[in-house]
């Protein structure tokens, strides 16, 4: 990364060619917000027994967390489109270093609630702009870009419970704290990043070349549509997976027997697989088109949701990881396909869409949450293995090929 900057100190333009360093700087510092984040779900089971909480509250602390982290990323990515705040990434993950610190400690619920806000609007603030440079440093290849991005953000919540295993499990919830080396690591790259995305901008062809467009040519009514469309997606997916991250740990201890860390192990598996969907994805979605990663993607998965209830728990592992594998390759082609849409506000448009990802996961967790404490654990994985079906949708998408070039 250093001879990049070298370089850019000298002549701060834009290029046409993929920026890999500045997109596995924005990758990397992705992981580490999304690893610390992570560790809010993997901690459920320690503050349910410390604190006493029922699923409901536990889907409460979801809900707070994912909303903040939504509710922000529309108005700060539309302000962003206008007024690019280079630094902005690295404000965002000071945020996140102070709400982890009140996360650690936290004795009361409301005091959680207050924490896992913090941490929420610290990620208002990282991933619209993220998601710009993520596309300025593309050189034509968004789905690429946007896919290293995101894996990043999904490598870091599937290291997120492994290492709530290895570190709070062990030393309790004090322990958290140590994650905020993690925070102020990825605050010192983003101003880097920052000094980059300003040079690129104090540059009159930079400034040019960043506001290029590729002009959509559906009309408005058709543009709506297929926005609509994106959006029943992305609530099939993150419904579904907001039953997962939340609660497949308690599945796993309820119907298995399995401890508390073994079924944290388990949970990683899973999220694994879903980080390294999401790169497939990137490629699959610059090669092939948008659309139909896409519709693989959410219903191709949909057979091996219904089967997971009824498993052993053999297979229960094998086809936890299918599934994130196949459902995770979608949300960089809709990010992109979405932004291609409406290709002079990919800020506001990328804040729509992760403010959907985590509202709409926020919204699940704490339904399912509600729905166990009526019903069963076993239950809500019956009812939301039949969300995936709902991909059937993106049949009605247009063409990726009649929008862009992928």
């Amino acid at each position: 990364m250093e001879n990049i900057f070298n370089k850019l100190k000298g002549h701060p333009h834009v290029k046409a060619e993929t920026t890999y360093a500045i997109l596995f700087a924005v990758g990397f510092c992705h992981l580490l917000n999304d690893m610390i984040q992570s560790v809010i779900p993997a901690m459920y089971p320690i503050l349910k027994d410390n604190l006493g909480l029922t699923f409901a509250q536990i889907g409460v602390i979801t809900l707070v967390f994912q909303l903040t982290s939504s509710i922000f990323q529309p108005f700060v990515g539309r302000y962003a489109d206008k007024h690019p705040q280079p630094y902005s990434l690295s404000a965002g993950m000071c945020f996140t270093l102070v709400g982890l610190l009140c996360l650690a400690f936290s004795s009361h619920f409301f005091t959680i609630l207050f924490a896992v806000a913090i941490i929420g609007c610290g990620s208002s603030v990282f991933h619209p702009e993220a998601s710009r440079v993520a596309q300025m440093a593309s050189g034509g290849r968004k789905s690429l870009a946007q896919s290293i991005f995101q894996v990043g953000g999904n490598g870091g919540s599937a290291i997120g419970p492994l290492l709530a295993a290895l570190i709070i499990l062990p030393y309790g919830q004090h322990a958290v704290g140590w994650f905020a080396v993690a925070a102020l690591l990825a605050s010192a790259i983003l101003v880097r990043v920052g000094s980059w995305y300003s040079l690129m901008l104090a540059s009159a062809g930079a400034l040019k070349r960043a506001r290029q467009t590729v002009a959509c040519n559906l009309s408005e009514s058709r543009i709506r549509w297929a926005l609509a469309i994106l959006v029943i997606m992305i609530f099939s997916k993150y419904f579904f997976n907001a039953c997962m991250t939340s609660y497949f740990t308690f599945f796993l201890i309820e119907k298995f027997g399995l401890t508390v860390q073994q079924s944290q192990f388990c949970l990683f598996a899973y999220l694994a697989a879903f980080a390294a969907g999401t790169l497939l994805g990137g490629f699959m979605g610059d090669r092939y088109g948008r659309k139909y990663v896409i519709l693989f993607s959410i219903l191709g998965a949909a057979p091996f949701t219904l089967a997971l209830p009824y498993l052993n728990l053999f297979w229960t592992l094998v086809v936890a990881i299918l599934i994130g594998l196949i459902i995770s390759s979608a949300f960089s082609a809709i990010v992109v396909y979405a932004t291609d849409l409406k290709p002079d506000k990919v800020g506001m448009i990328a804040g729509v869409f992760f403010g959907l990802m985590f509202g709409l996961g926020g919204i699940g967790s704490a339904f399912f949450g509600w729905l166990a404490d009526k019903t069963s654990i076993e239950f809500i994985f019956r009812i939301s293995t039949w969300l995936p079906l709902l991909g059937v949708i993106a049949v009605f998408l247009p063409n990726t090929k009649s929008v862009n070039n992928a």
